[in-house]
C-alpha cells in the first residue's frame, strides 16, 4: 500500500490541530454551565440575606416598641403572647442569617473552584501532559461539593423560614380569634378550608 500524497498529509496535520484545539476549548468550556448555576444561586442567596435582614430591622423596632410598654398596658391584645412572638422570631431571623451567609461563601468558593478547574483543563492540554489530568478533575469534584453542601445550607434554611412563618400565622389567628365577633368566628374558620392547617378552637 503507497502512502498518502504529500499534500494530504499537510492538509491534515492542520485539520487534526483545529480538531484538538477545539476539544480543549469544549473542555474549558464545560465548566461555565456549573459556573453559571453558582452565580444564579449567589444572586438569589443574597437577595433572602437581604430581606431577612430588613425583617430583623423591623422586628427589633417593634420588639423595643413592646419592651417600653407597660406590661400591664390595656388596649394591647395577647400584650404577652406579642413579645414571645417577635422574640423567638428575631431567633430564628438569626440562626437564618448564618445559615444564608455560611452558603453564601460556600458557592462562592465553589464559584472560584470551577474557574480554576477551566484554567487547569487547559494549562493540563497546553503542556502535554496527561498525567497531571487529575488536577482538573479533583477541582471539579470539589466545586460540585460545595454546590452540593451548600444547597443542603439553603434547605435548612427554608425549613426555618417554613417553621417561622407557621408560627406567625398562629399567632394572627388566635389574635384573630381574639378580636373577630363570634359570628365571623364559626363562619370563616379554617376548619371550612381542607388546603389550610389544622388549628385548635
Amino acid at each position: 500500500m503507497s502512502p498518502a500524497p504529500f499534500f494530504l498529509r499537510v492538509r491534515k496535520e492542520p485539520m487534526e490541530a483545529l480538531s484538538s484545539a477545539v476539544a480543549v476549548l469544549t473542555a474549558m468550556i464545560t465548566p461555565a454551565v456549573l459556573i453559571s448555576a453558582c452565580g444564579a444561586l449567589i444572586l438569589s442567596t443574597s437577595t433572602r440575606l437581604g430581606r431577612v435582614v430588613d425583617r430583623v430591622r423591623m422586628l427589633i423596632d417593634r420588639f423595643e416598641e413592646l419592651m417600653k410598654t407597660p406590661v400591664d398596658e390595656e388596649g394591647v391584645e395577647l400584650f404577652e403572647e406579642r413579645r414571645v412572638v417577635i422574640f423567638n422570631q428575631l431567633d430564628n431571623l438569626t440562626t437564618r442569617t448564618r445559615l444564608l451567609q455560611k452558603s453564601m461563601r460556600v458557592f462562592y468558593l465553589a464559584l472560584g473552584v470551577f474557574v480554576a478547574t477551566s484554567v487547569a483543563i487547559g494549562l493540563v492540554a497546553a503542556a502535554g501532559s496527561p498525567r497531571h489530568a487529575w488536577v482538573a478533575v479533583v477541582l471539579g469534584l470539589s466545586g460540585a461539593c460545595g454546590l452540593f453542601y451548600g444547597s443542603v445550607l439553603l434547605i435548612s434554611e427554608s425549613r426555618l423560614a417554613q417553621a417561622a412563618l407557621n408560627a406567625e400565622m398562629d399567632f394572627i389567628w388566635k389574635l384573630g380569634r381574639t378580636l373577630a365577633p363570634p359570628d365571623l368566628r364559626q363562619t370563616r374558620s379554617p376548619h371550612f378550608n381542607p388546603l389550610t392547617l389544622r388549628r385548635k378552637l
